[in-house]
């Protein structure tokens, strides 16, 4: 299977429209008597400048404002309930809730200088199971819309816009796994990086996945300059299969097979993380089978350290240990960075995010 064209303004209108009765943007746009010029400024409104709703919209007749409100149309699917800081105000933690009550959490992080990154949710909760993660560790419920993930980022957009700064990356490291979303993740990244809406670029977007072999392969054959990030943590199925499921499924030698598939397609780099586990995958040995599996290839490895979890059985590495698996892999030639955590005060780091309407956080709530 090739690349699918997808064009953004097209998927905006879709979901939209059928959130509020209609079958499709043809509809939507046939009982409005919308000619395409409005249908553009509706959609360069919403996602290029970032209004707030249609009545903010002055470029549309009054009278039309009105009807598209009246009827329901708005320019997000997603509703803040909660928006946490963290004390060093680097990092915000948004739980948005959805239309059918469900609920993912997104976060926004402001790096040195004019670096802003956030993390966005594709699916509330996981189907996958990872022993680390508090979402997989709480079960899956649905897959999110195209706009669902998109609108994410859109609410970071306008807040950082009132302090004048702009996303400058996103990364799908939320709750679920996108590529067991794929369109819609696929959607959303041409929402993301539309020219005519939002207009980020695809390298400045990263997903993450715990390997599904074939739709790595499929990625590959996107033709986009979308950054590809690998949930590895572990140099072997032994180790791996212990907090992974999905290994069960395809296996360590599979998934690195994929990689090198999508390497010799795409000539882009991919980035392998490593979440660091007392006593489990961070060891002296584990750390000279990683390098093996990473030397002389197009690869980065990306060390996390472990963030508590509510069902997690595992202790974090020390971080001086951290430092020395670092120097084996940094030994071996293996480009190889030690990732900074941020927002652990407010549960927003790395493998944190959980909803309480996730199955497991809402039954321990009763």
């Amino acid at each position: 299977m090739g690349a699918v064209k997808r064009d953004a303004q097209t998927t905006w209108f879709n979901d939209n429209a059928r959130r509020i009765g209609f079958a499709d943007a043809d509809e939507f746009a046939l009982a409005f008597a919308l000619k395409p010029y409005r249908l553009k400024q509706i959609y360069r409104a919403a996602n290029k400048e970032l209004l707030e709703n249609v009545e903010a919209v002055t470029t549309l007749p009054k009278e039309l404002r009105a009807e598209l409100t009246e009827r329901g149309l708005t320019f997000s699917s997603v509703e803040p309930i909660v928006v946490q800081r963290s004390h060093d105000e680097k990092t915000t933690k948004g739980l948005f809730r959805l239309r059918d009550g469900n609920e993912v959490e997104a976060v926004l992080m402001e790096h040195k200088g004019d670096r802003t990154t956030v993390c966005i949710s594709s699916q509330a909760g996981c189907a996958f199971a990872c022993a680390f993660c508090s979402t997989g560790q709480a079960g899956f419920t649905r897959n999110l819309e195209a706009t669902e993930i998109f609108d994410q980022a859109r609410f970071f957009a306008r807040d950082l816009a009132t302090r004048g700064k702009k996303i400058t990356n996103i990364v799908f490291m939320g709750m679920g796994e996108p590529f067991h979303n794929y369109d819609a993740v696929m959607s959303a990244v041409a929402l993301l990086n539309d020219a005519h809406g939002f207009g980020l670029g695809h390298r400045h977007i990263t997903i993450s996945t715990v390997g599904l072999v074939d739709r790595i392969d499929q990625f590959a054959l996107e033709g986009l300059q979308v950054n590809l990030a690998i949930s590895l943590h572990a140099p072997n199925d032994e180790v791996r299969n212990t907090f992974m499921p999905v290994t069960r499924r395809y296996n360590t030698e599979q998934l690195l097979a994929a990689c090198e598939r999508y390497v010799a397609t795409t000539r882009r780099k991919v980035f392998f993380e490593y979440v660091m586990l007392a006593g489990v995958n961070d060891t002296g040995e584990c750390a000279h089978q990683l390098a093996e599996l990473m030397r002389g290839k197009l690869y980065h490895v990306n060390l996390i350290p472990y963030n508590a979890t509510p069902d997690g059985p595992f202790a974090g590495t020390a971080d001086d240990a951290i430092w020395q698996f670092a120097a084996i892999l940094d030994a071996a030639g293996v480009p190889t960075t030690v990732r900074h955590n941020m927002g652990r005060d407010i549960a927003a780091a790395c493998g944190q995010l959980r909803a309480d309407t996730q199955p497991k956080a809402h039954a321990a709530t009763k």
